[in-house]
């Protein structure tokens, strides 16, 4: 069974569909991971950066959460992931579940039929409290975390934690907070290294509970502008320039991830 990521802030505009994105491209291109991407927020901002079309799509996954019958539709051109696309219908499908029978593992349910399919599923989750969320984080086996290098952001994490933790409690015991990603970091900004102290602060205050005693805080991904260029062109950062500074930072945060998914195949193999 692939391993389930989400990547979750109630905060917009922190990089998180570039974020998942990006690590999935070095997850295959790096280790060799097969990769399913997921885009499980109504913006349909990762479909797009993707290259497709949101409104292109008549079937998403919005039609496979309301009817468990339906396969979920996925794009396989992609040299080095398949895609599962979204557009503004999974707003609507939000509203639809709530008079719908267990509800909030409704996207488990979905995405315990391909999971087989993949090493990975990294789940691009929407930035709100609602239905939608708790769905991704009941159907995760990990949670990735990423926090824009500003005050406001970390904050809003603050209260996402929160939410984490009870999650937890009632739907999914199961799900480890794995790490921390602060994004758009500019060293030359006092604020942005504000708030990688409080990061710290806070994670390290956090580790006395078991849900975030093994947290990784990742070296911060650098804010830059061939990020917006490679979105433009439709491609993670590695196909845009492959000699990028980042690169590194994003290898290595796939590189810690695939380390939780390479003993199951190993195993597999010895088996």
């Amino acid at each position: 069974m692939g391993s389930v990521w989400a990547l979750f802030n109630m905060s917009g505009g922190v990089g998180k569909s570039t974020l998942t994105q990006n690590l999935g491209y070095h997850l295959a291109s790096d280790y060799g991971a097969k990769v399913l991407l997921l885009d499980f927020d109504p913006q349909a901002s990762l479909t797009t950066f993707m290259g497709k079309s949101p409104t292109s799509f008549s079937e998403t996954i919005a039609n496979s959460m309301l009817d468990l019958s339906l396969p979920l539709p996925l794009v396989d051109e992609f040299e080095w992931c398949t895609l599962a696309p979204t557009n503004i219908y999974l707003a609507q499908c939000e509203i639809k579940l709530g008079g719908v029978m267990q509800k909030e593992t409704r996207l488990k349910q979905v995405l315990d039929k391909v999971s087989g399919d993949y090493d990975i599923i990294l789940i691009d989750c929407p930035p709100s409290l609602g239905q939608l969320a708790i769905n991704c984080l009941a159907a995760a086996d990990n949670l990735l975390i990423p926090i824009q290098t500003e005050y406001k952001s970390v904050e809003a994490t603050i209260n996402l934690l929160q939410m984490t933790f009870e999650i937890t409690q009632q739907i999914n015991p199961h799900l480890k907070v794995f790490g921390v990603v602060p994004t758009m970091f500019d060293s030359r900004v006092n604020s942005h290294k504000e708030a990688i102290e409080m990061i710290t602060e806070v994670f390290e205050k956090l580790k006395a509970n078991p849900l975030f005693k093994d947290t990784t805080i990742f070296d911060p991904v650098p804010r830059g502008i061939d990020f917006a260029t490679a979105t433009r062109k439709h491609l993670p950062l590695g196909l845009h320039r492959k000699n990028h500074p980042a690169l590194e930072v994003l290898s290595n945060i796939a590189g810690s991830i695939n380390q939780t998914i390479a003993p199951k195949e190993e195993a597999v193999i010895n088996g």
